[in-house]
């Protein structure tokens, strides 16, 4: 059965990480049969990490605020998560079953594929978002 994807619900958390006005930076979308929904969001990064688990695979929306000395401001990204226990299948179906969610989830910086919980530190992905992020003047502060 081709899977589908809960897409007012989605849009919904989408748009509240999305939101300036409210503190919401993570927003999670996880499979329910063969429907994709929301499986949670929040403000503390730590509880999306939870989610990911070897036996899960889901996809996060989440806002990390980057830049440097001149300029701050809010940069977001794709998560896939592909726990070790995800069989060869599934595995293979959530590339296809991403681009449901993409039609929700149409404004980020950077896209991230990480099966390794180490990929999921705070710090690495903030580094890649610096990267694909352009300017950099914190060498100019030193």
């Amino acid at each position: 059965m081709a899977t589908q994807i809960d897409k007012e619900a989605c849009r919904e958390a989408y748009n509240d990480v999305r939101d300036d006005n409210t503190e919401t930076n993570w927003a999670a979308f996880k499979y329910e049969g063969t429907t994709i929904v929301p499986a949670g969001q929040g403000t503390d990064y730590e509880d999306f990490k939870k989610l990911c688990t070897d036996d899960s695979r889901l996809f996060g929306f989440i806002r990390f605020t980057t830049g440097d000395a001149m300029s701050k401001r809010a940069k977001f990204t794709l998560i896939t998560w592909i726990g070790e226990s995800i069989s060869g299948l599934q595995r293979a179906k959530i590339s296809t079953d991403k681009t449901l969610v993409k039609d929700v989830v149409q404004n980020f910086a950077k896209e991230f594929m990480i099966s390794d919980p180490r990929e999921l530190e705070e710090d690495y992905l903030r580094k890649e978002l610096k990267k694909a992020g352009g300017a950099n003047y914190d060498a100019q502060a030193e």
